[in-house]
């Protein structure tokens, strides 16, 4: 088999684990990686990678996987800080600095016999077989050739930052802050010894009260917004202890939502957040990107047609990927949402955490963390269950809904008309909304008896959190018998009042 060339452009963890993979697994395969940041040069602080992520990393490439264990900070667990707080123990993932991560990569690859450049290259610079497009989240690729991928970029409206501190947390920890300016809120976690990462987001009117977009539009270039820095420093001294934010580059964002309907065009192909991205609340960019590495060279393994390789590669990753960004669209809406959610019962809100994309049922959560579930039940019933019982799904079950059940709907209950609703926190459900204002009832009821697939009962019951909050009223839902585990789920999460189920 003739030598093929292959291209890369960037140099972060997804262009690097594929020049790994590919080297690899295709020896017949010339790699070269072009990055225009000279060499550990590069920008943020920790990057996280999920038990699951390892599993397939230690499978894919033993040798760089043991690397990245050695180096990375074992995770301890979760820590919710609102009120009294919520602790959840245990967890099998891990932290690593991204500098780490990238010369553990970098150091492979050049073993797995790929060549680095440091250089700024399109692709019109280069003459390969094949060019893998790992240039990131502002993919200049990918916006040259937007209508043949079928680019589309969705800006959110919140904004948030990356910042670090010189201490390592004892765990991954939520905080919010309540300022006169409104609410921000830090997702930090522990990356080495003496490292932390700290995620920082607000909405935009908070934002902008805080005075911020001017301290943004003064901050040159490459430059960290020292003056946001400082700002939220203040903000979060309480877990600081003191200490000030650290920065890198560090400057407001908003999260942009990256989809393609093509990922291929002519021999380039589109590899981690240059083709799709998840909300970082999953924390899901570099496993995805690294995933989607694995995927390319085993669809260019002892295949000698490009075409016909990459065309594996997208139709064995695009549904994974797409599920993997529907639930991180779960976990982005919640978190937007999340600042309203602050007088509830801490244990409420670790329940609502938990069980916010879908994946995960209150059934699973309570497996592992029945003391939590137990509280949660306690916070709506007012009797807390033993652990045993908030552990055995019948028990939960009937404990939740003994007094949060209806059969028939009484006079005081108005039905909500709603039709389609593509967007529960967007303006579908805000003309929902408007609708029930006028509503003279004690009851507000969804019903949609034709709407019985999971992701109908989700939408729903997240529609109903949105008009409790809203309204102030009382919501019940109908459901399926057949979604009763998520029914328990949604009133332990504080999402609907009542339930019927049809």
């Amino acid at each position: 088999m003739s030598e093929r060339r292959v291209a890369v452009i960037g140099g972060g963890p997804g262009g690097l684990y594929a020049a790994v993979m590919i080297g690899l697994t295709c020896p017949d395969h010339e790699v070269t990686v072009y990055e225009h940041n000279a060499d550990g040069q590069t920008f943020g602080f920790g990057v996280g990678l999920t038990a699951s992520t390892l599993s397939s990393l230690d499978a894919a490439d033993p040798v760089s996987a043991a690397a990245i264990r050695r180096t990375g900070h074992l995770g301890r667990g979760l820590d919710m800080r609102v009120g009294a707080g919520v602790v959840l123990d245990g967890g099998d993932n891990i932290a690593i600095g991204r500098a780490s991560l990238l010369e553990i990569l970098r150091r492979r690859a050049l073993e797995a016999g790929a060549r680095i450049e440091n250089a700024h290259v399109e692709v019109s610079d280069l003459d390969a077989d094949l060019v893998i497009a790992a240039d990131g989240v502002r993919s200049a690729t990918r916006e040259k050739l937007a209508a043949e991928f079928a680019a589309r970029v969705d800006l959110d409206d919140a904004l948030y930052l990356w910042a670090g501190a010189d201490f390592a947390l004892d765990r991954a920890t939520f905080l919010p802050a309540r300022t006169p300016h409104g609410v921000f809120v830090v997702h930090a976690y522990p990356y080495g010894p003496n490292r932390s990462t700290f995620l920082v987001e607000t909405d935009d009117a908070t934002w902008r009260q805080a005075g911020l977009q001017t301290t943004d539009a003064r901050t040159p270039g490459d430059s960290s917004d020292e003056e946001s820095l400082d700002y939220l420093s203040e903000v979060f001294a309480h877990i600081l202890g003191g200490r000030r934010l650290l920065g890198n580059r560090t400057r407001w964002q908003r999260f942009a939502t990256i989809s393609c309907g093509r990922w291929r065009h002519n021999g380039v192909v589109l590899l981690g957040d240059a083709a799709h991205t998840a909300h970082y609340s999953i924390g899901s960019g570099t496993k995805l990107a690294m995933e989607d590495a694995i995927a390319l060279a085993a669809a260019l393994r002892g295949e000698t047609d490009n075409a016909t390789a990459l065309a594996r590669y997208e139709s064995e990753r695009r549904p994974r990927v797409e599920r993997f960004q529907r639930i991180a669209e779960h976990s982005h809406l919640w978190w937007k949402v999340f600042p309203r959610r602050l007088d509830l019962a801490p244990a409420t809100i670790m329940s609502s955490f938990m069980t916010r994309a879908g994946n995960i049922t209150v059934d699973g959560f309570a497996t592992l963390h029945p003391d939590v579930v137990a509280d949660a039940t306690e916070a709506l019933t007012g009797s807390r269950p033993t652990n045993a019982q908030a552990g055995e799904p019948d028990a939960l079950a009937d404990l939740v809904l003994e007094d949060r059940t209806v059969t028939e709907l009484s006079n005081d209950t108005a039905i909500v008309p709603t039709g389609p609703i593509a967007d529960v926190w967007g303006a579908d459900g805000a003309a929902v909304v408007e609708r029930a204002r006028g509503l003279q009832a004690h009851v507000l009821w969804l019903e949609d008896r034709d709407a019985t697939a999971r992701a109908d009962v989700l939408s729903r019951c997240a529609l109903a959190e949105r008009l409790r909050l809203d309204l102030g009223a009382t919501v019940g839902v109908d459901v399926p018998r057949s979604a009763r585990t998520d029914a328990v789920g949604a009133l332990l999460a504080g999402r609907v009042d009542l339930v019927r189920f049809r």
